[in-house]
């Protein structure tokens, strides 16, 4: 993939998107490549490991792609990363790179910023042992100084919901406000681009015997999809309306139909907080932990875990008060929707072509 007019500055993005690592790092740099390609600069990704999926969705979105066939966060990776970005940042373009993932460590970066190239570290709870990049984003609630407290000198840091990253299909619903059904009958079950332990199957099983309209999203990088179209065919017999959507076009639409949500505790958050939904949270993989349960304690989502899964009965109540209870769903939709007001991504661009 050449990249194309000096004039124009350009963004490298390296990050990866399939069964083992999800698709929450590709959504948020695409939110950014986005901005950054409406600022008329140029985008390509750069993947090693990428389900076709998401590959599609790079090309649907005009942006260009490179394939790496080395092991993500190998020596081989950082070469073949590091070689390619040579190519252009030693050249006359004006070139940023953006690194989303927890195998870019400090040896990682510091190839990258060899190369000549201006460096931006996306992370999420302070993975590497120490910080080369230009600049560190962490868009998290729970985003701290001391997390990234070995890093240069000159390393600025973008901490906080003010730089969450919301791809441009939300951004039409900046002024929109939710209406709150008496009753929540319509739900939307979001476990991430993968969901490789299937917990979305345990959540179709527990709904099945309610009488809800019910929206699975999955992405096309789920290994169980047979799985789920199967369980979900059963529940056709019982009492809940529960139909399957994989890669929906419009994830903000489905979103602003919900009365709630069941999520992971990923990136999708910001896009739940964004669209004031309310929502119960699981936590799915262990570096969503400290973000969700700051959400929970903050009393701005609801919190199902995981042993509750065994014991459908009280998860079963559980979903039945929050469908009946009003005020509850207003009140967390209304301190929800405060967290996250769409313009991170362009807050970021902004400061990166400083």
């Amino acid at each position: 993939m050449q990249l194309q007019s000096a004039t124009r500055k350009h963004l490298i993005i390296r990050c990866d998107a399939s069964e083992s690592v999800g698709s929450g790092h590709l959504m948020r740099m695409i939110a950014l490549a986005q901005e950054w390609q409406r600022n008329e600069g140029a985008v390509v990704f750069l993947c090693a490991e990428i389900a076709p999926a998401f590959e599609k969705r790079i090309l649907n979105e005009n942006f260009g792609i490179e394939i790496l066939s080395v092991a993500p966060g190998s020596s081989n990776d950082r070469e073949a990363t590091s070689a390619w970005i040579s190519r252009y940042a030693k050249s006359e373009y004006s070139l940023t790179v953006a690194l989303d993932g927890y195998q870019f460590d400090d040896e990682f970066q510091l190839a990258v910023k060899k190369t000549g190239a201006r460096l931006l570290a996306v992370d999420d709870y302070g993975h590497a042992a120490f910080y080369y990049a230009d600049w560190v984003l962490n868009q998290n609630i729970s985003a701290n100084e001391m997390l990234y407290s070995q890093r240069l000198p000159e390393t600025q840091l973008l901490l906080g919901t003010q730089f969450v990253l919301l791809r441009r299909e939300f951004l039409q619903y900046c002024k929109w406000k939710r209406p709150i059904s008496n009753i929540g009958r319509k739900v939307l079950v979001t476990l991430g681009g993968s969901d490789s332990e299937n917990i979305t199957q345990k959540i179709i099983e527990v709904l099945a015997s309610l009488k809800l309209e019910v929206r699975v999203v999955v992405g096309g990088g789920n290994p169980n999809l047979k799985t789920l179209t199967l369980a979900i065919s059963r529940a056709r017999n019982s009492v809940a309306d529960i139909r399957l959507n994989v890669n929906p076009p419009d994830m903000p639409a489905m979103m602003a139909w919900a009365d709630f949500a069941i999520s992971a505790g990923g990136t999708t958050v910001w896009e739940l907080a964004f669209m004031g939904l309310p929502s119960f949270l699981l936590v799915t993989a262990e570096n969503q932990r400290e973000m969700t349960l700051d959400l929970i304690k903050q009393k701005q989502f609801l919190q199902i875990e995981m042993p509750e899964f065994l014991a459908p009965l009280p998860l079963k109540k559980k979903i039945m008060r929050i469908a009946s209870d009003h005020l509850t769903r207003k009140k967390l939709s209304n301190q929800s929707s405060h967290i996250v007001d769409g313009m991170g991504a362009s807050r970021v661009c902004c400061i990166l072509k400083k």
